[in-house]
């Protein structure tokens, strides 16, 4: 039977594992605060894209192969691209406000998520 890895586990990872993580930690944060202004239905679709990220690169680390792991990525790039459509929402909400840090974290992972495809591109091409 599979153990749920621990936190110390999770931070052994690459870069982008730990980032999305931290992300998506982040999020569940910024979702209760959604949801103590009463904003739940943007909270839910924040919640599922932003937690997606992590949960897609995280899949992929045990890709089937190149292929399949450039597919996850390329999924986990789309969900942060709608995370940032509902994130952008709610600077346009009034009484709501979303933290600089997790705009920066966003950014980040997008910017290490579009190099880790097209590296992850090259190399099948490459093959």
């Amino acid at each position: 039977m599979s153990q749920i890895s621990t936190k110390s586990e999770i931070m052994k990872e690459g870069p982008i594992v730990k980032k999305s993580f931290a992300f998506s930690i982040s999020i569940l944060s910024y979702c209760e605060y959604l949801d103590s202004k009463r904003k739940f239905i943007i909270a839910n679709q924040l919640l599922k894209s932003g937690t997606s990220i992590g949960a897609n690169v995280f899949e992929a680390q045990d890709s089937e192969s190149r292929m399949d792991f450039v597919h996850k990525m390329k999924i986990a790039l789309k969900e942060a691209n709608e995370t940032f459509y509902w994130l952008s929402l709610c600077e346009k909400i009034n009484g709501v406000s979303v933290q600089e840090e997790i705009l920066s974290q966003l950014k980040e992972i997008k910017l290490i998520l579009s190099k880790i495809i097209v590296t992850g591109k090259k190399n099948l091409t490459n093959n």
